[in-house]
């Protein structure tokens, strides 16, 4: 009888009434925002916008499906979920929250959202649809969600266009995507010599920003004007953009690991 008992406590520490034990998760049961405070979460309605206009306590919005560890419960007055999950690689120190009305709680572990393989032209008709919305820090959704009976968060950061083009496939930040794909050598070329090399998605990315290259001629990328405390997504001449960008930046065939801030460029070939 105690062997049963002690089998029964064990079931309860890893059951969705036990969030924060080990094996509890939580699946989006719809598009949700995901926060880098919990006070964010209790009331997004009441975020300040910082100098250039954007609410910085935003990090991404999960798609459905997205599968998140829960690390820890807070009742403040509603349920909020200290959380990690692996379609977000969070910046070092930062704690990611989302709330519990938005989330199924799951005993084991679910099967990872799905993330079909994108093809090449559908990438590149959604990101020609998204030029005009506007330029919304965390941002991957262009609908935004609907929160507090309103509807915030809708428009694209310049990673959170190719990933919502993408349905989640690639990374969604510049930290990672200086690394994904392929290097294509641009080191100690020109602009116009970097031009000719570059094909169809490839990304012009730094840490802090990426561009997608189009066709031969154009690129698209959501910018933010911090002056004007605006911006958003627009499509630009490939070589006008990078004889702007080598005016402060240098191309690099790979991202330095021991110098993060350095004022390099990649090109990475992806798909």
């Amino acid at each position: 009888m105690k062997l049963l008992y002690i089998l029964l406590f064990l079931l309860f520490l890893n059951s969705p009434a036990y969030p924060g034990g080990d094996g509890s998760f939580a699946v989006a049961t719809a598009p949700v925002p995901v926060f880098n405070s919990v006070e964010a979460v209790l009331s997004p309605a009441s975020l300040k916008p910082d100098r250039c206009g954007q609410i910085r306590e935003l990090e991404f919005i999960a798609f459905k499906g997205t599968v998140f560890k829960i690390i820890d419960s807070m009742k403040k007055p509603t349920v909020v979920y200290e959380i990690n999950t692996d379609d977000y690689k969070a910046p070092n120190g930062v704690r990611l929250y989302v709330s519990a009305k938005n989330v199924d709680l799951k005993a084991l572990r679910p099967k990872d959202r799905t993330r079909p393989y994108p093809e090449r032209e559908q990438i590149l008709e959604r990101l020609k649809a998204s030029v005009g919305l506007p330029y919304i820090w965390g941002g991957n959704l262009s609908e935004g969600v609907v929160m507090e009976d309103r509807r915030i968060f809708a428009g694209l950061d310049c990673s959170g266009l190719l990933y919502e083009a993408t349905e989640g496939y690639i990374p969604r930040n510049t930290a990672q995507l200086v690394s994904f794909g392929n290097p294509v050598p641009v080191g100690r070329l020109g602009a116009g010599e970097i031009e000719k090399m570059l094909r169809p998605l490839d990304l012009i990315v730094w840490k802090g920003h990426v561009m997608v290259v189009l066709d031969s001629k154009m690129l698209v990328e959501s910018i933010l004007d911090c002056q004007k405390k605006s911006g958003g997504v627009v499509i630009s001449p490939i070589g006008k953009r990078l004889r702007q960008i080598m005016k402060e930046r240098a191309p690099v065939d790979n991202w330095p690991r021991d110098n993060q801030k350095a004022k390099f460029f990649v090109v990475r070939r992806w798909l």
